[in-house]
């Protein structure tokens, strides 16, 4: 007989997810934790199927198929970064979803200011940087159940570069090189050991917050999308959009009402919904 395939996660400490009114005790604070696992958000989004409640939340120590934009690799050292999804249940229509990354991203940027000393901006669409250089990542991936048995469900994943080891990444792997040229991590730029743990608990305390207050009225959604755009990057810069099918550059200047990039070619404004952004120095 064949042998059984290995589990998909190793659990190190569980946590309970509460039931509560968004921000209320024990909403995305109490994650599940888990020593190694492929993919905090494949776990996470499996875990909506099954019925778990808008709040959940889980911390991998490390991924073994972990992922980013357009199915990149995502690449990290074991114990060396924050590695968290989140599970929610907008009842902002669909098109409003990019508002919870907006709050997630807000979130993370408030930690790693708080908690770790180190301030970052947003990278349109999905990044917090340091001076250009990648220090975390958001992978936002909907689950609209056919039927609608169940409630539609918004898994939103964020890595964050927070120790690495002198000697990495490592210049034999060909995408840890590549990460190499373009990133770099929280105890790199502060200059000492990152307190993982207080990053991440100020994380998910302040994704609750946020949170809240975009689900309280239409305002606080609006207010989110004015601090996002002023605490992003590339809105003035000049930039290269990396399309399926083409690339062209122009200066960003807005984003829009959809979460759409608004760049000026010269020509025209285009509004990109999806793609690699490039900041052009």
């Amino acid at each position: 007989m064949p042998e059984d395939p290995p589990p998909r996660a190793v659990p190190a400490r569980e946590g309970s997810a509460e039931q509560a009114t968004p921000g209320g005790r024990g909403w995305f604070r109490s994650p599940e934790r888990l020593a190694v696992v492929d993919s905090t958000n494949r776990y996470l989004a499996d875990k909506a199927k099954d019925g778990a409640a808008e709040g959940s939340s889980v911390l991998a120590e490390r991924q073994t198929a972990g992922r980013g934009r357009l199915g990149r690799r995502w690449v990290d050292v074991a114990g060396g970064s924050i590695l968290c999804s989140m599970l929610f249940r907008p009842t902002l229509p669909i098109d409003r979803w990019h508002l919870v990354s907006y709050a997630v991203a807000l979130a993370a940027r408030d930690a790693c200011a708080d908690a770790g000393g180190v301030e970052l901006t947003c990278k349109w669409p999905n990044d917090l940087d340091y001076r250009d250089r990648k220090v975390a990542g958001l992978l936002a991936e909907a689950t609209v159940p056919p039927g609608g048995e169940r409630p539609p469900a918004l898994v939103v994943g964020i890595g964050i570069n927070c120790n690495w080891p002198e000697d990495w990444p490592p210049t034999e792997d060909p995408d840890a090189k590549d990460l190499a040229a373009r990133a770099t991590s929280l105890d790199r730029v502060a200059g000492r050991p990152i307190d993982r743990d207080a990053v991440a608990d100020r994380l998910l305390d302040r994704v609750a917050q946020r949170y809240a207050v975009l689900c309280d009225s239409p305002r606080g959604g609006m207010a989110l999308a004015s601090e996002y755009r002023r605490n992003l990057a590339t809105i003035g810069r000049h930039v290269r959009v990396e399309l399926a099918d083409e690339s062209f550059t122009g200066t960003a200047l807005d984003v829009d009402e959809g979460g759409r990039l608004l760049v000026d070619i010269g020509m025209c404004v285009r509004s990109v919904a999806a793609a690699d952004v490039v900041h052009l120095r």
